[in-house]
């Protein structure tokens, strides 16, 4: 799981672009009709608009990039040296193209006056991601999944506004023996939150 963050106004340039273009580029051949924002994974990682204004074809792919793209920070082959070694810690070797549904949830962030757009991702899906590591307690306890299905009870011991490093407590003598570890910080949930695992 990563959490990339965005720069609000370049996100909100993208979605300007979206919702004044009339064409769009289709999912995977399946004709879309109407605004969206594509997550690209190849020459950076960037958020652009699905529109098609007749100005450009702005053909989607993963080969090349515009610096006027909404880039995730860090992850801007125009600005950052090492671009590609944060691309490879957030999606491993995985590159391609997301068609998101995460527009009009972004926007109402844009309108509430947030400065930056963090999205989680897994490589399977993309969404918003709202929450801050200021948001938990240092100290407290959460459920984190196991990655078997279950889940693990875990004490946070510290956090910052992508990953949060657990200490296991409360479940068998082995697993609570284990190291501190590191977990994406949207894993992290409430113990009366009934999210699956």
């Amino acid at each position: 799981m990563a959490i990339l963050k965005f720069s609000a106004s370049a996100v909100a340039a993208q979605i300007a672009h979206a919702r004044a273009c009339k064409t769009f580029l289709p999912n995977w051949n399946v004709p879309v009709d109407r605004p969206a924002l594509i997550l690209i994974v190849g020459n950076g990682v960037h958020l652009r608009s699905n529109g098609i204004d007749g100005t450009t074809t702005r053909i989607v792919t993963t080969e090349q990039a515009d610096p006027s793209f909404a880039f995730a920070d860090g992850m801007n082959p125009f600005r950052d040296t090492d671009w590609m070694a944060q691309r490879r810690m957030a999606f491993r070797d995985l590159t391609g193209q997301f068609y998101t549904d995460i527009l009009d949830d972004v926007q109402v962030l844009i309108d509430r006056g947030q400065g930056a757009i963090r999205l989680a991702t897994d490589g399977q899906s993309v969404r918003v991601f709202v929450r801050r590591a200021s948001d938990y307690l240092i100290g407290g306890t959460y459920d984190v999944p196991s990655g078997l299905g279950g889940k693990f009870r875990v004490i946070l011991k510290d956090a910052c506004d992508s990953f949060a490093i657990v200490q296991n407590c409360g479940n068998c003598e082995d697993f609570d023996a284990m190291q501190p570890y590191r977990v994406p910080l949207d894993a992290l949930m409430e113990l009366d939150d009934r999210r699956v695992a």
